[in-house]
């Protein structure tokens, strides 16, 4: 019914009521008829048929036209309480029609109050048109009329209240539903968010601990083969090749980082150790420092020698950069409590509460990825000690 657009409770009713809206339909044209066809012509006709009229045509409207500002829904209830009230005192065969629009009361009264008062006042109406038309209380009056109206009522108003209760329901499971949805959704937004969050973290450290890294010792060996090319040019030679084998393998670690399906900045299949000897190998011929190195052959899954590697790199960075150390020592062995891979160096130190660089938090991260931590002992003028300890059974 297009009178009832507008809320779940008018889509309930349009939906579960439309064939109450044919049967009015048929029951109109049936009392036209009847009127027109059957009746003699005299006063109480014309007059039983200006009411039916009135009630069709505000029907009609409020039916094709819901919007109207004319034949609004509680005008058309109080035309339909007349309407009842006239034919009862006309005619007397309202009974069809006070039983097909019991349904409108509850349709277009919009709150049970309302319904239940336009209903009352029909049944008024009707009992009073009655009584006129009768000449007084008979006792036909109140055998038939009055309890058969009673009991009509008192379905019709039990029916109208279940519905209303079913409909209250309806539109709660609605709003909770519709509020279920939100919250997926907005739930799902904030995964996306943080998914998308923690790949730029992982890609930043990825880029941190690979590209900036090989940029950075690039930076240090044109500087220091530039200032011996006259004085050391063999020096300076084997600079400038470190230089262009560290292009080469940034160059490799972009490509992976772009284009390759397993996961960038993946080591190289083989023992932690050889993996680690041969970065340290370049560490040394790099920067001439010496170089201690005590490196248990122990197998370990993918994601721990990747996290030992990355480690080492950064540590070894850090020393490059900012120690000014002269001998580094590193020790890798295998503890009853899990692996653990040791970093120390002779340089300047540094207070480790002060420090605020990328790299020492990104090493802290990758660690307790796989349930480990990363200790950083150092003191100005004292070196500095960096611990990793990643536990035993720890799976790629």
């Amino acid at each position: 019914m297009t009178a009832l657009a507008g809320s779940s409770a008018d889509a309930f009713w349009a939906t579960s009521l439309r064939r109450w809206n044919a049967v009015c339909w048929v029951l109109f044209a049936v009392m036209a008829v009847g009127l027109v066809a059957i009746d003699r012509p005299g006063g109480s006709k014309y007059a039983a048929l200006a009411l039916l009229g009135a009630m069709v045509l505000c029907y009609a409207v409020l039916d094709r036209f819901p919007a109207n500002p004319v034949v609004r829904p509680h005008g058309y209830l109080s035309v339909l309480v007349v309407v009842l009230g006239g034919l009862a005192y006309l005619r007397g065969n309202y009974a069809a029609l006070f039983m097909v629009t019991l349904p409108h009361y509850w349709m277009f009264g919009r709150t049970p109050r309302a319904s239940m008062v336009f209903l009352g006042l029909a049944t008024v109406a009707t009992l009073a048109g009655n009584v006129l038309r009768q000449d007084g209380w008979t006792v036909e009056f109140f055998t038939e009329v009055l309890v058969s109206t009673l009991i009509v009522v008192a379905v019709g108003v039990l029916i109208g209240l279940w519905a209303h209760s079913v409909v209250a329901q309806s539109a709660e499971r609605a709003r909770l539903i519709s509020e279920l949805e939100q919250a997926q959704a907005e739930l799902s937004q904030a995964h996306q968010r943080q998914g998308a969050a923690d790949e730029r973290e992982r890609m930043a450290r990825e880029i941190h601990d690979t590209l900036a890294q090989g940029f950075a010792s690039i930076i240090v060996l044109a500087e220091a083969a530039r200032a011996g090319l006259d004085s050391e040019p063999a020096r300076s030679a084997q600079q400038l090749r470190s230089i262009e084998s560290t292009a080469r393998e940034n160059l490799a670690e972009a490509r992976e980082l772009v284009g390759s399906p397993r996961r960038p900045g993946q080591a190289a299949a083989g023992p932690v150790a050889r993996t680690l000897r041969r970065v340290l190998d370049r560490f040394a011929e790099d920067t001439g420092l010496t170089v201690d190195a005590d490196l248990a052959d122990l197998e370990c899954d993918q994601q721990t020698r990747i996290a030992l590697l990355r480690c080492t790199q950064e540590s070894l960075a850090n020393v490059r950069k900012h120690a000014r150390a002269s001998t580094v020592g590193v020790v890798l062995a295998r503890q009853p409590y899990g692996v653990e891979l040791e970093i120390t160096d002779d340089g300047a130190g540094f207070v480790v509460e002060e420090s605020a660089g990328f790299g020492l938090d990104g090493m802290r991260k990758r660690l307790a990825e796989l349930g480990g931590r990363l200790t950083v002992t150092s003191s100005v003028g004292d070196g500095t000690r960096v611990q990793a300890l990643i536990p035993l059974g720890v799976q790629a």
